[in-house]
């Protein structure tokens, strides 16, 4: 069984819908005393610290693993997690409708017996050219101040999103083809 060490119910979702067995203990790791300037490395750092911090909490003998992740958007050179606020994720989008952005999502698989795995997965999502009152309605929802970057795909965000190039599932917090290659061991 694999222990989730996330707080997202987006990535609990996922591990439902594949029929992963699973349990969740949310780490405890302050995200914000980890930095990084390159986006892929700091989703590296963070994914593993997670894991890290609820292994470390010792497991219970059925738990085969810890799983850590953590996404950010990088955009233009600036990386981007969830808004402070409602201004904030309406000036984020303001700058990204119409172009591209990358989401990088950190993946830490660790065993009781000192196996480690880390590496991102990066998805290029192209976000639809959207006008102000278009964004200010969504903004509204409150979706995007829960996600990284300011959008959730597998909700009204999906709409919001032209096109991907790269894992669709890592946009939403957890790469699945990656994490079905780790646990059947062909990679």
């Amino acid at each position: 069984m694999l222990l989730l060490a996330s707080a997202s119910p987006a990535r609990r979702r996922l591990l439902e819908q594949a029929a992963i067995p699973h349990r969740v203990q949310v780490s405890g790791v302050d995200e914000e005393a980890i930095g990084h300037p390159d986006p892929v490395q700091l989703v590296q750092l963070l994914a593993r610290a997670k894991a890290a911090a609820v292994l470390q909490g010792g497991l219970a003998p059925e738990i085969a693993a810890v799983l850590g992740c953590d996404s950010v958007l990088a955009f233009e050179g600036q990386v981007f997690g969830k808004p402070a606020d409602a201004a904030e994720a309406i000036a984020r989008w303001q700058r990204m409708r119409g172009r591209w952005g990358e989401l990088h999502t950190g993946h830490a698989l660790l065993s009781p017996g000192g196996g480690e795995r880390v590496t991102a997965v990066t998805t290029r999502v192209l976000f639809a050219d959207l006008t102000d009152a278009e964004i200010e309605a969504y903004v509204a929802t409150g979706e995007p101040l829960q996600c990284a970057g300011g959008f959730a795909l597998e909700g009204r965000g999906g709409a919001l999103v032209e096109r991907l190039d790269g894992c669709f599932s890592n946009v939403i917090g957890l790469s699945l083809p990656l994490l079905r290659c780790w646990l059947s061991a062909e990679c």
